[in-house]
């Protein structure tokens, strides 16, 4: 739902109860469900005419594509930061999840930029398979689980592009009160605030499989859900300053966790 006044539809995953045959979902706008409740509270009868074109079409093989910025000092140690690649077909995702790809590759350029050498091997990961059964994030997970991999931590950006307001934490307390300590030096550039939980959909399987500490960045959530899974999602509707914002802040996390560990 949204508290935006237009009428546009919001998508999103339908899940089936094997018990039950699988019957037509759709979405409908704010304006339309406000005037279907009206006209079906007059308790009179009311005739519809509906037409989707929706239907599903065959798995197709997708991957995760990613890099690494090699640690000098414990390159079998792993920081990983991502978002995911695909979005719904009634729009551009740009918000969801092309920021948090976009925030994802200027935190690699600019380490580069810089000419930055990692203590720690930092992966730069752009899931596939978010929208429709996280199979990308699984995968990720159960890839590292194989290889006995050890993670410091995991980032993700896929709440949008916006003005960036806190990092959340998933992690035991020593972990977060660790984290706590570097807010002062984070909290100028826009995430003045670190709470618990949270994290993401594609690194979650990460902390069932190998008990990694999470982490999510938190943008301004005011305008996301106006947008969320709608034709409205495009690239238009992201501020370039916003969007650059919020690699700051993830890039100046990631630097602190590879320079201190946790």
């Amino acid at each position: 739902m949204s508290h935006s006044v237009d009428n546009i539809p919001h998508t999103g995953g339908t899940r089936y109860d094997s018990m039950y045959a699988k019957i037509p979902a759709v979405a409908v706008g704010l304006r339309d469900a406000d005037w279907l409740a009206a006209e079906l509270g007059k308790n009179t009868p009311v005739k519809i005419s509906l037409k989707t074109n929706g239907h599903f079409l065959p798995d197709a093989e997708g991957h995760n594509i990613i890099g690494e910025l090699k640690g000098t000092e414990f390159p079998d140690q792993y920081i990983t930061i991502g978002g995911h690649l695909d979005s719904w077909d009634n729009c551009e995702g740009a918000h969801d999840d092309g920021a948090g790809i976009t925030q994802t590759i200027e935190v690699l350029r600019t380490l580069k930029a810089l000419g930055y050498k990692p203590r720690h091997t930092i992966r730069f990961v752009l899931f596939a398979n978010e929208e429709n059964g996280a199979r990308g994030g699984d995968q990720y997970a159960e890839v590292a689980k194989a290889r006995n991999e050890k993670h410091v931590l995991a980032i993700e950006s896929d709440a949008g592009g916006f003005t960036p307001r806190a990092f959340s934490f998933n992690s035991s307390d020593a972990v977060f009160e660790k984290v706590k300590s570097w807010l002062p030096l984070i909290a100028p550039y826009g995430c003045s605030e670190f709470t618990r939980g949270g994290g993401g959909t594609d690194i979650a399987p990460l902390k069932e499989q190998l008990g990694t500490p999470l982490c999510g960045f938190l943008p301004d959530s005011q305008r996301y859900f106006d947008i969320h899974h709608a034709s409205t999602d495009t690239f238009e509707s992201v501020n370039k300053r916003e969007l650059e914002l919020g690699a700051v802040n993830m890039a100046a996390l990631v630097y602190l966790v590879d320079k201190y560990g946790l």
